[in-house]
């Protein structure tokens, strides 16, 4: 019986059996009591080491960041591995980390967690629209929650946040403004949300009657560099936009710099609007209109849906998709009378 079972036996949370299993003073006596003895009724044992052993698992789950960018300095990250940290608090489960140095060798990565027994479960994110990592575990039977949908036919348990609205809505929202030369500056496409983020840009274009221009669609690196380079190819361009959609913040900000440097104004301009409210973004000048990303919040129900999964809750039953809010700020504005 694992302390899932257990405390579902009790109709009681993991994590008030576990706090009194291991005699944690924010349980009152008697629930203590109940838990304990209980636990001598059923042979429950609260020694981890004898459990793993006996089921032959780590109570162990693997938290993969992905590349392109691979690095917990971005809030983005740190933010969704803090709910996932603090949502395992209380379980029998501790989360270790790994990160993959390339897109080529991250398959490595999943074999070594898994065919060494390190990891029961994973949670990763990054999704490809033909994604090995997805096919991998399922092969393996392995459970897992993804930060993202993939393309894969086999239904599997994710929660995404829908950057088809970043691209339709960012783009909708200069064609509000009087834009009509619309760029969008986003991630590799082979990356499922930049995917995503281009289907939605260009339906606004559709939608509005605006002709698709693909010189005004570039794909870049998710760094403020990328932005930069992206933003120059775009000023050299005979017809260089009036407004520019990013799919990421960092992005942005390089966007933003790209301006200033050919003396102009972002947000007066040429408009630009980011996609995953990264911190920095309100204290820009001019603060960035954005999108809202509750990854906080997203690695906690990651958590949750791991570990229905690990309970038996089928793939498709643990499927979320959250759409993203506009965040109104300055960085935004209609057009100059005359192009830039």
């Amino acid at each position: 019986m694992n302390i899932h079972e257990f405390a579902a036996k009790l109709k009681l949370s993991v994590s008030t059996v576990s706090k009194a299993m291991n005699g944690r003073e924010d349980v009152s006596q008697a629930t203590r009591e109940r838990v304990l003895a209980a636990a001598a009724r059923f042979g429950f044992s609260p020694d981890p080491a004898g459990r793993r052993l006996r089921r032959q698992t780590s109570d162990t789950i693997g938290f993969v960041l992905s590349a392109p960018q691979a690095s917990f300095v971005h809030p983005f990250f740190l933010n969704m591995l803090m709910g996932v940290d603090e949502q395992l608090d209380g379980s029998n489960y501790q989360v270790i980390i790994a990160s993959a140095r390339s897109i080529e060798t991250e398959i490595d990565v999943f074999k070594r967690l898994v065919e060494r027994q390190r990891v029961d479960a994973l949670l990763f994110g990054r999704t490809r629209r033909d994604d090995e990592r997805i096919a991998y575990l399922q092969k393996r039977d392995i459970p897992f929650v993804a930060f993202g949908r993939s393309d894969t036919q086999k239904g599997f348990p994710y929660l995404d946040i829908d950057h088809t609205v970043v691209g339709r809505a960012g783009c909708a929202r200069f064609i509000a403004l009087g834009h009509r030369r619309i760029a969008l500056v986003h991630a590799p496409e082979f990356l499922m949300f930049s995917h995503h983020q281009r289907v939605g840009y260009e339906a606004a274009l559709r939608a509005a009657g605006i002709p698709i221009d693909p010189a005004l669609c570039l794909e870049a690196a998710p760094s403020e560099e990328g932005g930069v380079d992206a933003a120059r190819r775009l000023f050299e361009l005979p017809d260089p936009p009036t407004a520019i959609v990013c799919g990421h913040d960092i992005v942005a900000m390089g966007v933003m710099r790209a301006i200033s440097e050919t003396g102009r104004i972002p947000g007066k301009d040429i408009g630009v609007i980011g996609g995953d409210d990264h911190p920095i973004g309100r204290l820009l000048s001019p603060a960035l209109t954005t999108f809202s990303a509750e990854t906080h919040r997203a690695g906690k129900r990651m958590v949750e849906m791991l570990l229905a999964r690990l309970d038996g809750t089928p793939a498709e039953e643990l499927q979320e998709l959250w759409n993203p809010e506009l965040i109104l700020r300055a960085s935004d504005g209609p057009p100059r009378s005359s192009a830039p």
